[in-house]
């Protein structure tokens, strides 16, 4: 008998119906012998629809009613799943994710999980009940509820499956798993039978939206196998795993793509000591996340300072900026927002040569313009003008076709 965590996204339970058809998913596991905890999201667009309601009643709602607010998304998910199962005969109970012990810090709509007491959870199994957890939300230890921002769901599943020692986290959802490049982008597309934790990381930081990074990251941690797959059919997913082959290592794994992209450049810097401090601690402060940083070579003492943020946090960022500017002596701003990101990933290049010159000679080519460039060891990504990163990641995934799938 194992332990296994499935966590169900909003399409896979968007309607009654289709929470009918994930309980007898649920169900299926649970006949083999299996103990089974589920995580559910909101019911399809549940969550977008709670934010809109609160804007009808208040231009600037407090984070913590905000909190309160969404939580309850999951909450009726949940209970429906648990109705499903109970009237097909099964034991099952809904627990919110402060009864199913998710504790976590008190940064209302972006709170991270501090630790899960699942002694509750432990419980309900060994009397027989299939468990189902409102994943996004936890608790603090003053008792609030919070939520855990963007992906939260699939964060509050892999959390749990690392406490109780779960054999798997299976994300089921709308996708047959990760795929060579967006199948709605590239045609030929193919599913990749198995990643490692590094390169899903990438993948997910850098645009793959099927799974999310702080997921990718507490899986790696605590060692959780994830399988990505669909819940509308039984075709084979992806195995997210530490112990990927060698074979399966000498690959480019996938071509990504982010549109949410915007450049902001500080022109004419003074070269001196502090200056990276003055401009990136107050953007810190004010809460905007920095990727991408280049500094140009300074010729008299003066050089230009590019960095990216995403595009809702473009306006924030330059106003910031320019006040920054105006204490360390910068002579101009530039910004753009019309940018996207395209990256190919995958542990071969670690110690092979020649990605980086394949690609970028295929972006020359096809005539693509580079804007800035940002590697790690296993990914090489160029942020480009973003009418052109789906051409882009189709003459990407045509020139590495030998090592995709």
């Amino acid at each position: 008998m194992a332990l296994i965590v499935q966590k169900y996204g909003g399409t896979s339970v968007a309607t009654p119906e289709r929470i009918k058809e994930v309980a007898k998913r649920v169900a299926a596991v649970h006949d083999r012998g299996d103990q089974i905890v589920v995580v559910v999201s909101a019911m399809g667009d549940a969550t977008d629809d709670l934010i809109s309601l609160a804007a009808k009643i208040a231009e600037k709602p407090s984070p913590r009613e905000m909190d309160v607010l969404l939580s309850t998304g999951e909450l009726v998910a949940s209970a429906l799943l648990a109705m499903a199962l109970n009237h097909m005969g099964y034991k099952a109970i809904s627990l919110s994710g402060a009864q199913a012990g998710i504790k976590t810090d008190s940064s209302f709509r972006k709170a991270r999980i501090s630790k899960v007491e699942a002694r509750r959870i432990q419980k309900e199994l060994a009397e027989g009940y299939i468990v189902i957890v409102a994943g996004f939300q936890g608790i603090t230890d003053d008792m609030e509820i919070t939520t855990l921002g963007r992906g939260g769901s699939d964060t509050s599943a892999v959390a749990l499956a690392g406490a109780l020692g779960a054999k798997v986290c299976e994300r089921l959802t709308d996708t047959d798993g990760i795929y060579t490049a967006d199948p709605r982008v590239v045609k030929e597309a193919k599913r990749v039978a198995e990643l490692g934790y590094e390169e899903m990381l990438e993948l997910a930081t850098y645009g793959n939206k099927v799974m999310q990074p702080r997921a990718i990251e507490l899986a790696q941690l605590y060692n959780v196998p994830i399988y990505v797959a669909s819940s509308f059919n039984n075709n084979p997913g992806t195995l997210i795993h530490g112990d990927v082959s060698m074979e399966v290592r000498n690959k480019v794994k996938s071509v990504a793509l982010d549109m949410d992209v915007a450049k902001i450049t500080v022109v004419g810097v003074p070269d001196k000591p502090g200056i990276a401090a003055a401009i990136f601690v107050p953007l810190a402060k004010a809460g905007i996340s920095v990727d991408t940083i280049v500094q140009n070579a300074s010729i008299n003492k003066i050089t230009d300072l590019t960095f990216t943020v995403t595009r809702d946090q473009m306006a924030e960022a330059v106003k910031a900026i320019k006040l920054i500017a105006r204490k360390i002596g910068a002579k101009d701003i530039a910004s753009d927002n019309k940018l996207g990101k395209v990256s190919i990933v995958g542990t071969g290049m670690q110690n092979t040569p020649g990605f980086a010159a394949r690609m970028f000679a295929t972006l020359n080519e096809n005539n693509i313009n580079i804007e800035l460039i940002t590697t790690s060891e296993i990914r090489i990504t160029c942020i480009i003008a973003e009418d052109r990163v789906k051409e882009a990641v189709k003459a990407l995934h045509k020139a590495f076709e030998v090592e995709l799938g």
